[in-house]
């Protein structure tokens, strides 16, 4: 039985269906019952825990084959992150406790970096639950092509495309969610000693223009797109409630100036499978739903 966090979500979700699909057994950890009951229809076992809760978290993981750890997104994290300490510390008491098999954490692209920023909370998870006695596995995926999510609307609309990351013909490392998840199921199966980390990223790397070409096919209208001036993101960033913009900026920063990259390079990553324009269709798919 595997145990997964943040199944609610698209990346959680993803790795559940995977397990389903190999016959697997899955427990669903939830916060609440009734996001729960969906998995519950699927033949999964449901464990309700709050992310700091030790004794809850405990008996979530307990007689779990593997556990997969997804930390809640914080985009507007208190200086030093003490939200994210107080999480990785419960999680870091409650796997002690309970001794699964082993444990994939999802971490990110860049976790390495030394330069604070918003991806530094999955830098303190790596080095707190690396000393963990299990097998353990620091999954490091790309940027979301599912970000692209966002500029849907505006898109359509409009005809305009907003991007952070620049310059705006800047190959960035991407992957799309599916992937992520079909990778992480499949290592929450395997067997290995000791700490790992595994770097991902999409067939090949994507530039915001190839967003830009991909919208224009699908939505059939031009798309124009803008580099967003970062003298802006601040006040833009405030707008929006986040209190503190600085870790976001820097690690847009870091995206745009190169230091968040792969410790091992493109060379060292596995690669996806699924294409940007599947992504994209999917988003428009589910975007016309709502």
């Amino acid at each position: 039985m595997y145990a997964i966090t943040g199944i609610t979500g698209q990346v959680g979700g993803a790795v559940a269906r995977n397990l389903l699909n190999a016959n697997q057994s899955v427990r669903a950890v939830v916060r609440d019952a009734n996001k729960g009951s969906p998995w519950a229809e699927q033949g999964c076992e449901v464990a309700l825990a709050d992310m700091n809760d030790v004794d809850a978290l405990k008996a979530a993981f307990t007689n779990a084959e593997g556990v997969f750890v997804l930390l809640p997104p914080n985009f507007s994290p208190s200086r030093g992150f003490s939200e994210t300490r107080a999480i990785v510390a419960a999680l870091h008491s409650a796997i002690t406790a309970a001794c699964p098999n082993k444990v994939v954490c999802l971490s990110t692209v860049g976790a390495q970096a030394t330069q604070m920023n918003l991806l530094t909370q999955l830098q303190i998870m790596e080095q707190e639950l690396g000393d963990l006695p299990m097998p353990i596995a620091f999954l490091r995926p790309a940027w979301f092509m599912e970000n692209a999510a966002w500029h849907v609307a505006i898109a359509r609309e409009k005809g305009i495309f907003q991007s952070f990351l620049q310059p705006l013909d800047k190959p960035v490392p991407m992957i799309a969610t599916a992937d992520v998840g079909r990778i992480a199921a499949e290592l929450l199966q395997q067997t290995w000693h000791g700490r790992r980390i595994i770097e991902i990223e999409g067939p090949r790397r994507v530039t915001p223009n190839d967003i830009v070409k991909g919208f224009a096919k699908i939505l059939g209208r031009p798309i124009h797109a803008e580099a967003v001036p970062r003298k802006t993101w601040e006040a833009l960033f405030q707008s929006q409630g986040i209190a503190d913009p600085e870790p976001r900026i820097q690690m847009l920063d870091g995206f745009n100036e190169g230091w968040i990259e792969f410790e091992h390079g493109e060379s060292g990553c596995i690669k996806g499978e699924v294409e940007l324009e599947t992504v994209l269709k999917n988003l428009v798919e589910r975007s016309n739903l709502i």
